[in-house]
């Protein structure tokens, strides 16, 4: 079976009307009222039970819905999905970067460098440039930026330089398109953070039922020249590639993707991420580890008084997790009967507020220590006309969200990051 994948035969803006805003079509394959079908599709039925991805008559519909307005790409044929969506994204974003929001109104008044952005980002339905630094080299339009005021507001830190003498910068014709020449810092340093996101599913009976790590490496630049940059995890495949034995625990990474930066044959082959850095905050890469994570903030909600006239909660949280660390913004959010009314609280830590729209109480804690346990008392009050669905809240898990500095559930570790640039700066 022979499959050939086709590039992106035009973008429509559309707003909520589903009525286009601005266009840009690439291959003249499409006419402006393929949009009718996408407004007939998702406008007109619940854009929550649509997917993003469907086909029609050999024409395949991808869209993303940002803020006011749908960002619609339609292509003939096979196109490559994943492409088209990291792309309509990474447009977004770019747009964003431009106009500091990106609405109905912000691209109403920025058409002139929309269509620049979108003519310089794309060629003949293919992805070109999409890194912000290097398009606002040489696309410097003026542009209209949202103000947190009202509406729009000119931005002056820009100037209107589009002058003849006006040279595209190597980056846009260059293999290492994410970066400038000539890039020079004070200071050279680099920083590098580790965040991960850990989504787990626990049983009232406190059976872990489902739990992953989602993660990202972060990293934030200010190195001079052209640097060459290789960094060192305790990946469990590397050390069984190169047959290498180690004391430290190792660690299985799942889909693992790469900003375009890092040399894919190197780590497909010698399972080595090495790249030439962007200059300033970027997401080197994301990963995701498949564990059974023990809840690191245990809570209990045990009913203690229920009566046609109130009801009353003691919830108890406890850590589990070491003692010098410290968990920080927490909120614990319980779900209550859909009718109470009346709220009163009592805790020995934190502040607890009632949300009514969506029938749950939130405790909040600035910072809870590791191996410390905190209670709280809740009493609700019932109208006098009793509701059907009262029950429902007992269905409802209890969400627990927080931040601990300084400590990865999986585990990794940064081993080394090595910095080799031909000029030989510390």
């Amino acid at each position: 079976v022979k499959m050939s994948c086709s590039g992106i035969s035009a973008i429509y803006f559309l707003d909520q009307k589903g009525k286009i805003i601005i266009s840009r079509d690439y291959r003249g394959e499409c006419t402006s009222s393929i949009t009718d079908k996408f407004q007939r599709k998702v406008l007109e039925l619940d854009e929550r039970l649509i997917k993003p991805v469907f086909t029609e008559r050999d024409i395949t519909y991808v869209w993303i819905k940002v803020n006011n307005i749908y960002m619609v790409s339609v292509a003939k044929g096979n196109p490559n999905v994943a492409m088209v969506l990291t792309f309509l994204y990474k447009l977004r974003d770019v747009f964003v970067s431009y106009f500091k929001a990106l609405e109905d109104e912000s691209l109403r008044d920025n058409f002139v460098i929309t269509y620049e952005l979108l003519d310089e980002m794309m060629d003949h339905g293919y992805p070109q440039i999409s890194e912000v630094k290097v398009l606002q080299e040489y696309i410097k339009t003026e542009a209209n930026k949202m103000s947190k005021g009202s509406g729009m507001g000119r931005d002056k830190k820009k100037g209107n330089d589009m002058s003849n003498n006006l040279a595209v910068p190597t980056a846009a014709s260059n293999v290492v398109s994410w970066r400038t020449d000539g890039i020079k810092h004070q200071k050279n340093e680099i920083f590098l953070d580790v965040v991960e996101k850990l989504n787990i599913l626990v049983s009232n009976k406190g059976n872990v039922l489902r739990s992953e790590i989602l993660a990202t490496v972060k990293m934030r630049s200010a190195l001079s020249g052209m640097p060459e940059l290789k960094l060192g995890l305790n990946d469990k495949a590397l050390f069984e590639m190169t047959g290498k034995q180690t004391r430290s625990k190792l660690i299985e990474l799942e889909d693992i993707k790469f900003h375009q930066c890092v040399r894919l044959n190197k780590f497909e082959s010698e399972r080595l991420i090495t790249f030439i850095p962007p200059d300033g905050e970027f997401d080197l890469m994301t990963y995701r580890v498949d564990t059974h994570v023990k809840p690191l903030i245990w809570v209990e909600a045990i009913v203690e008084n229920h009566t046609k006239s109130k009801i009353e909660f003691v919830v108890k949280a406890r850590t589990q997790f070491k003692q010098k660390s410290i968990a920080n913004n927490v909120e614990i959010i319980v779900p209550v009967p859909i009718d109470v009314d009346s709220p009163v609280f009592k805790a020995n830590v934190g502040t607890v507020k009632y949300v009514a729209d969506k029938s749950c109480m939130v405790w909040c804690i600035k910072q809870f220590p590791g191996r410390k346990e905190f209670l709280m008392r809740a009493q609700f009050g019932f109208p006098t006309i009793e509701d059907e669905q009262r029950d429902a809240y007992k269905k409802v898990p209890i969400q627990i969200k927080f931040e601990i500095p300084y400590f990865t559930v999986s585990g990794i570790q940064v081993r080394y990051l090595k910095i080799v640039e031909k000029s030989g700066y510390q």
